[in-house]
């Protein structure tokens, strides 16, 4: 593609003179800006990847895959026998979920209360990976799990005993009343999901029912699969069997979620991108004064039998060297600092007493990165393309010199 003149004359160029010093600046200019701008665009592309992998695991393994939920009817076990005989690679789980009050200390707070089984296998593994104190066994009639931030806000260890609130009502003779129930803490739990631990407690089933004046005919059916990308195939086979029960899977409920993240991940793209194509106009510049600079040069060497072409491609090369080896640089520092920003985030906080990613807001308790290598290989050859052409705009106006002229005038 490049003869060896052309190589050579290129390599000179981009070793100007010391009477050339700015122009070496604009060079050096040109290589950090490209730079810094393809390292930035790996590590928010990185830390983007990486929340929302760490997100959807931590929503995968917190949350059933699909639900059932009775919608008014029943959901009698020939339905449950059909869906076991028919998809093999599939648990099902009993359970009831409703909103309720936790009033301890003199305090209340809002939640969720999940009723389950704990014999069933999907709620031993959960509580073997989640469990921070107490004991399954422990975790009989009468008495709950709870998260770890919820016990904290709300003073609560281990043995305490509370109250639960549900929207359930009793008459009594003051009229009617929410149904309370006292319970007793068997355990805290801490999946390192701030909103999961601050607003959900585990309670036994029979219990759930009980408190919000349900029956077993109101308990939904929850579904774990092997793949959980495959929730939509399975609700869809679902429906197909009984249409009468409400379906929905673990992206319906994080759907605005996600949504959210993919836009947010593609405009930062855009907009970051938009650092290497104002550090391509340095290119653009030294290109243009090395030209100015050169212009007995390249008149010599028309002179000499070189072609427009040839002396065209000379200069190409020349910004497309700078922009290749900035792009180089760039993804090297960018995968050393996505490797490593759970470290340097830490760093930074201790030095300078900042809460650079405050858990309660992103969900999760550390800065997360995964490094994508198709995301590297897009933003390498973008880096690439747009040095190409800020290398190619500069060299084209080499057509346009009259050579007699310039060896007149020089």
């Amino acid at each position: 593609m490049f003869t060896q003149a052309e190589r050579l004359i290129s390599l000179r160029n981009l070793r100007p003179k010391k009477k050339e010093g700015f122009l070496k600046i604009i060079s050096i200019f040109s290589f950090l800006g490209i730079m810094l701008g393809v390292a930035t665009l790996i590590i928010v592309m990185s830390v983007m990847n990486g929340f929302k992998t760490d997100l959807t695991n931590k929503i995968l393994g917190l949350n059933p895959h699909i639900i059932i939920e009775p919608n008014n009817f029943k959901i009698d076990n020939d339905y449950i026998s059909k869906i076991k005989n028919e998809f093999q690679n599939i648990s099902l789980s009993k359970s009831y979920v409703g909103e309720g009050i936790i009033l301890s200390n003199n305090n209340a707070k809002g939640v969720m209360f999940k009723g389950i089984d704990k014999s069933e296998s999907n709620r031993i593994e959960f509580f073997n990976n989640f469990i921070a104190k107490g004991n399954l066994d422990n975790f009989n009639s009468n008495s709950i799990f709870i998260g770890s931030e919820l016990a904290y806000n709300l003073n609560l260890k281990v043995g305490d005993n509370l109250n639960l609130m549900s929207s359930a009502f009793v008459s009594t003779p003051l009229g009617s009343l929410p149904k309370q129930e006292n319970f007793k803490v068997a355990g805290i739990f801490n999946t390192g999901f701030l909103e999961f631990d601050r607003n959900i407690i585990f309670l036994n089933i029979k219990d759930a029912l009980s408190i919000f004046d349900k029956e077993n005919k109101d308990q939904s059916i929850e579904i774990y699969l092997e793949d959980p990308l495959q929730a939509n195939f399975y609700k869809n086979k679902f429906q197909k069997i009984n249409q009468n029960y409400f379906i929905y899977t673990w992206s319906d409920l994080n759907k605005s979620l996600f949504s959210a993240l993919k836009v947010e991940r593609n405009v930062m793209f855009i907009i970051l991108s938009l650092i290497v194509i104002v550090a391509a106009f340095n290119i653009i510049s030294g290109l243009t004064i090395l030209i100015k600079n050169k212009t007995k040069e390249i008149a010599i060497l028309k002179t000499l039998g070189l072609s427009n072409k040839s002396i065209k491609k000379t200069f190409f090369l020349t910004g497309l060297t700078i922009g290749f080896f900035a792009t180089l640089c760039g993804i090297i520092l960018g995968v050393i600092f996505s490797l490593n920003i759970e470290k340097l985030r830490l760093f930074l906080s201790d030095v300078f007493n900042l809460e650079i990613f405050p858990s309660d807001i992103y969900f999760l308790d550390k800065l997360p990165s995964e490094i994508n290598f198709n995301s590297i290989l897009i933003i390498f050859i973008i880096s690439l393309f747009i040095s190409a052409i800020a290398s190619y705009l500069p060299a084209r106006k080499i057509t346009k010199m009259n050579t007699f002229r310039a060896l007149r005038y020089e």
